[in-house]
């Protein structure tokens, strides 16, 4: 038996496009810029009131027009005027997304010890497509991402960050019951009944089905055991195989939360994850930064703004604020 069953979300970005953009207007914003970093001294101010009026396809576009008036290439210059997280910030705004992901990606497995958390949230957040172009843009600057993968990490791990770096998820719209029953019936065989986990079916189940199918499965699921599979993944799994299950369910159910929550693992306690910061901020920008905001207001009752003015300074969190804050 199929149901329909069409997700209700209203994504509410900060960050919107320019309206009556052409070639005009991206010419002006990038002599703006040249401006800005013309002469003695830096004006930090004109920089970010420019960048934050357009979307990043917008900023690409200001960047060719900044090439084809001047002969240089916005990002380096950016980067001889300015340093540390205000500049890490800067450029994450004006190359393309999945250029970015896929250096972030890279970043992740670079040097001593892996960052399993940023892996897990861009690959299980993104779609087949965005994967796909994430692929190609991590082959042309550094190889072959699935064998970087498999090379950094491993076991389980190993095969979930593979298996979601396919790109392959279904994505229909339509609910199987009888499969997402038999998968539920799956997950609590290959779980709770087991003597020991069979984490194969769990990768399978998790990594294949389409969100709206992985929904109607954990509701049976529910039904079948009486915990939810939130509890089910708690008591079987530890350390990052299990952050990564979680973080699957979490995306499905609440993106919104999920991405509030990384935001606040970022800010709260000793020093800032900066990186992470700067990731979630810029690529949610232009897809649902405004509900994450609420939700992390509703989690933490602190307004997001509040928490990024008391843990960074200067250009940076003026910057990170009117990221938030929107155009």
């Amino acid at each position: 038996m199929h149901e329909h069953f069409e997700p209700v979300l209203d994504d509410k970005p900060t960050i919107k496009p320019a309206a009556h953009f052409d070639a005009g207007v991206a010419a002006a914003a990038a002599a703006e810029l040249r401006q800005a970093m013309k002469g003695l001294g830096t004006d930090e101010d004109k920089i970010i009131s420019c960048l934050i009026r357009y979307s990043c396809e917008q900023r690409q576009k200001i960047s060719d027009a900044f090439k084809q008036s001047y002969g240089r290439s916005l990002a380096d210059d950016l980067k001889s005027e300015l340093g540390g997280n205000f500049e890490d910030l800067v450029i994450a705004m004006i190359i393309p997304p999945r250029t970015y992901d896929a250096r972030q990606l890279k970043g992740a497995m670079k040097g001593a010890g892996t960052d399993e958390s940023a892996l897990i949230e861009i690959l299980c957040s993104r779609s087949n497509a965005e994967i796909a172009q994430i692929k190609a843009e991590y082959a042309k600057e550094f190889g072959n991402l699935e064998e970087d993968l498999e090379g950094d990490t491993s076991g389980n791990f190993c095969r979930l960050v593979v298996s979601l770096s396919t790109g392959s998820r279904e994505e229909g719209k339509a609910v199987d019951l009888k499969r997402a029953n038999d998968d539920a019936t799956a997950l609590h065989e290959a779980g709770e009944a087991a003597w020991g986990t069979d984490e194969t079916e769990f990768n399978r189940i998790l990594c294949r089905n389409s969100f709206i199918q992985l929904q109607a499965t954990f509701k049976q699921y529910e039904g079948i055991r009486g915990t939810t599979i939130e509890e089910a993944i708690e008591s079987e799994t530890c350390g990052s195989l299990k952050e990564g299950y979680l973080s699957i369910v979490k995306v499905l159910k609440n993106r919104y939360k999920f991405f509030a929550e990384r935001l606040n693992k970022a800010i709260a306690g000793a020093g800032t994850d900066d990186n992470d910061l700067i990731r979630i901020i810029v690529s949610r920008s232009e897809i649902d930064l405004g509900n994450i905001k609420k939700a992390y207001e509703d989690l933490y009752g602190q307004p997001l703004t509040e928490a990024i003015e008391g843990d960074t300074g200067g250009d940076y969190k003026k910057l990170l604020l009117a990221l938030v804050h929107g155009n």
